[in-house]
């Protein structure tokens, strides 16, 4: 008896282990049946008060937790998770994606239970949405770190990113972000004009917290007079909308004067009377009466940052750009193959946001002539008129060729390989051509100036450049009336920044990148983002 005691543990108010062993086997059956709660907000809900406030407190460190009791015979590995401390449970919970807790809060109580325990969504909320912030603090307002993350970062999860607002020709951007214990909806705009490699200003449009337990709270922060009530709704995948339910707040006592005053300034660094140019100070009145009607109402549309590819020019991404008396603009830079696009992401009227204002052929480089003979503009000009002209003949060339290619086609019962000489043989001699005009093969820079009677609204433009290619620019009336595709040249100055000579227009544009880390942006996939160049250019036509 004195053995079987030292080896079953018997004492006074026990009894043999094997029958403590059986005993808990059938509670851990009564604790495993299954919970049909599927909402993440009420994943770990329920249960015992008592015995989640005891787990709750041995993982905090309340007080050390008592040794686990043996289901089987020593030395025996556990058969179940059940069978596992609930401190190694929370480590493996908290290790699994938040999406995924709910589905195990189904399992049985006891995993519900453990899941309340604040330690597994602190470690959620700081992997998945980098909140770094003392969560600690939350117990002080009655907000638990689950409520963060079921109530706040995963209901508003879908409208993380970069947007551009439907703001008719001017567009914006706006990046949405998880700021500590609070998702803000941060508009970018560009620096005053025509000051292009100065940083990025930005101010907050709308912001979620969480007030109490119940639910998030949106404000408003349009208006100088603080925060005031909002609404989000989720129109669709890629698309929300904001709505302010206090426009009061955006009115000033000055009346629209003295708002249109304050918006000057903030948009442009300065008064009516220092413009002198009277077509300037008439597209910056129509700009401010335009925008002022979306102060209560806009609609995002989602837009990514352009995939990189190591052969690329130079990285990809969004430059601020001057456009003349419509001052500054973004413009996001894209690499397809043999081309490269400038999308416009803010507009203007004549050329709205979401149109394609710049096209380069990166098949066709320029050699740019020596300093004194680029000031001629007329020397230039002919350059590149012979550059439009050879385009123009290999497109026709490349009809023809996919003209007779159907023809032979369909005259033939199966289709014959392509003659020597035909459109493979010639793509791979553009290719060549273009390939010997490579940045890495150009000389790392060669001087530049503008030629005289191009207009610059910044002089301080580079005095050097790498390569330059032949390009078209966008130009179009008022409204988006006659658009038409111009020649011009395209020059890099160095990683950061280029620019553009309109020919028709005698005009030059100097672009520096944006140099801002935006979170959530990137496209899921090459078909993603030219899907979404074709989305923002269709609303803008």
């Amino acid at each position: 008896m004195a053995v079987c005691a030292r080896l079953c543990g018997v004492g006074p108010a026990r009894g043999c282990r094997r029958r403590g062993a059986a005993r808990e086997q059938r509670r851990g059956a009564a604790d495993s049946e299954p919970d049909t709660d599927t909402d993440p907000e009420e994943a770990g809900g329920g249960g015992g008060v008592t015995e989640d406030e005891e787990v709750a407190e041995r993982i905090e460190g309340g007080r050390p937790a008592p040794p686990p009791v043996e289901a089987g015979p020593a030395g025996r590995a556990p058969l179940s998770l059940l069978e596992l401390p609930p401190e190694l449970l929370v480590q493996i919970f908290g290790s699994l994606p938040g999406t995924d807790l709910p589905s195990l809060a189904r399992v049985c109580t006891t995993f519900r239970r453990i899941l309340r325990t604040d330690t597994i969504w602190r470690r959620r909320c700081r992997e998945e949405y980098g909140v770094c912030e003392n969560l600690r603090k939350l117990e002080i307002t009655g907000v638990s770190c689950r409520d963060v993350y079921a109530k706040l970062l995963h209901r508003y999860r879908h409208i993380l990113g970069l947007w551009q607002p439907d703001i008719g020709p001017y567009g914006g951007l706006l990046n949405v972000v998880v700021d500590g214990l609070f998702i803000i909806g941060w508009m970018y705009l560009p620096p005053h004009d025509p000051h292009v490699d100065d940083p990025m200003r930005f101010k907050p449009l709308f912001r979620i917290h969480l007030m109490e337990r119940k639910c998030a709270t949106v404000e408003c922060m349009y208006g100088h007079k603080g925060p005031h009530n909002g609404h989000i709704q989720i129109v669709k995948k890629d698309e929300f909308s904001t709505k302010c339910n206090q426009t009061d707040h955006h009115r000033m006592s000055g009346g629209r004067q003295e708002e249109f005053r304050t918006w000057l300034r903030e948009e442009w660094g300065r008064t009516l009377e220092d413009i002198f140019h009277e077509h300037m100070q008439e597209l910056i009145l129509m700009k401010f009466i335009y925008t002022s009607q979306y102060d209560n109402c806009l609609t995002y549309r989602r837009i990514y940052l352009p995939p990189s590819s190591p052969d690329d020019l130079i990285r990809p991404g969004l430059f601020k750009g001057t456009y003349g008396s419509h001052g500054l603009e973004i413009v996001m830079l894209s690499f397809h193959g043999k081309k490269a696009k400038g999308t416009k992401i803010t507009g203007d009227p004549n050329i709205p946001a979401g149109q394609q204002t710049v096209e380069i052929d990166l098949a066709h480089p320029l050699q740019l002539p020596d300093i004194e003979n680029l000031r001629d503009f007329s020397e230039l000009s002919r350059i590149v008129l012979e550059v439009q002209e050879q385009v123009r003949r290999e497109e026709q060339e490349q009809e023809q060729r996919q003209e007779e290619e159907e023809r032979s086609q369909q005259a033939a019962s199966q289709p014959a390989a392509s003659p020597l000489g035909g459109e493979g043989a010639e793509g791979e001699e553009t290719a060549a051509g273009a390939e010997g005009m490579t940045p890495d093969k150009a000389p790392a820079s060669q001087p530049f100036v503008l030629p005289m009677g191009v207009i610059s609204r910044n002089e301080d433009y580079p005095r050097t450049c790498r390569i330059c290619f032949y390009g078209t620019g966008l130009i179009a009336g008022h409204g988006f009336t006659s658009p038409e595709r111009t020649p011009g040249v395209f020059v890099l100055f160095d990683d950061d920044r280029f620019g553009f000579i309109w020919l028709e227009l005698k005009s030059f544009s100097l672009y520096s990148r944006i140099k801002v880390s935006f979170q959530n942006a990137e496209a899921p996939s090459r078909e993603a983002f030219d899907e979404m160049l074709k989305n923002i250019q269709s609303l803008a036509t």
